[in-house]
């Protein structure tokens, strides 16, 4: 009687594995089906490129810049002949895309004739159209989104949040970035872009612009969060400017635009299921 009560339980678990097993190999086709739509998701790449701006801004930090300089535009188009290494095909910069006809209209006067002058080249002439024509580029667009806002309103009101900190930072922020080099007017012009395109200078540019911002307010009342709340919200509407490009697989876009809005596009880039982030630096060596 036990062996026969062992042979039932036998066959009933034999039974019981040849079940699940068309489970199993359900699973396994779902999870290898998966990967291979993982493999053929093709990401566009981005070269998202931080500068200072080359003319005359109204941003929190400026950098002292000679755009009429035969030497820095020199410079200029020795930078624009490495980064053509990317072979972009779309090059993007921070003009609002009303400006956009007018953008391609003068870029294609370029193309006809690269020596021709600028009344006040900035470094979408300077640096864009020499990648645009080093590279065979046919498509160039601004994304940018022009929002008012007071990024020194910490300064104009009765701060009741955070003034000691808030004054703090603002009074020597190089001290809170032992690593980066401010003295910029030492250095090449490449190796500006090199500092601005790093990480560290790349998060300082939010701190500055934005973030900081949260440590001043009256005592009931969010000032500072809500001018912050401005920035991120013009850098938000760029990328949607971005978002609407007509782009595909084979397409390899190059972005121009300050250093604070290349910092807030590193980071929704980097969240991308459609976009990959390429390393700024294999093309500034």
């Amino acid at each position: 009687m036990k062996n026969s009560n062992t042979i039932l339980i036998a066959l009933l678990l034999f039974c019981l594995a040849c079940k699940e097993q068309p489970s199993n190999t359900a699973e396994s086709s779902l999870v290898e089906n998966h990967e291979r739509k993982a493999e053929q998701l093709h990401k566009i790449p981005i070269l998202n490129f931080a500068t200072f701006h080359f003319g005359s801004t109204s941003d929190a930090m400026s950098t002292e810049f000679d755009e009429h300089s035969e030497k820095n535009r020199k410079e200029a188009h020795e930078i624009a002949k490495k980064l053509s290494e990317f072979k972009p095909t779309v090059i993007l910069v921070e003009l609002i895309p009303e400006r956009n006809e007018k953008l391609l209209s003068q870029y294609g006067k370029y193309l006809s004739n690269p020596k021709m002058d600028f009344k006040s080249p900035s470094e979408v002439e300077l640096l864009a159209y020499e990648l645009g024509r080093i590279s065979g580029v046919k498509r160039i667009y601004g994304i940018d989104h022009k929002m008012e806002y007071n990024y020194r309103i910490g300064s104009e009101i009765i701060n009741q949040v955070d003034s000691v900190w808030y004054n703090k930072y603002y009074q020597n922020i190089p001290s809170f970035y032992p690593n980066i080099n401010f003295n910029e007017e030492s250095l090449s012009l490449l190796d500006r872009l090199k500092t601005t395109n790093r990480s560290e200078y790349l998060d300082l540019l939010i701190a500055i612009n934005a973030d900081m911002l949260t440590h001043a307010g009256s005592e009931n009342g969010f000032e500072g969060a809500d001018e912050a709340s401005k920035f991120y919200q013009r850098n938000l509407r760029m990328y949607s400017n971005l978002n609407r490009i007509e782009l595909n697989e084979d397409d390899r876009v190059f972005i121009l635009m300050g250093g604070a809005h290349t910092a807030f596009f590193r980071d929704f880039i980097n969240r991308s299921p459609k976009y990959k982030m390429v390393d700024t630096f294999e093309y500034l060596n």
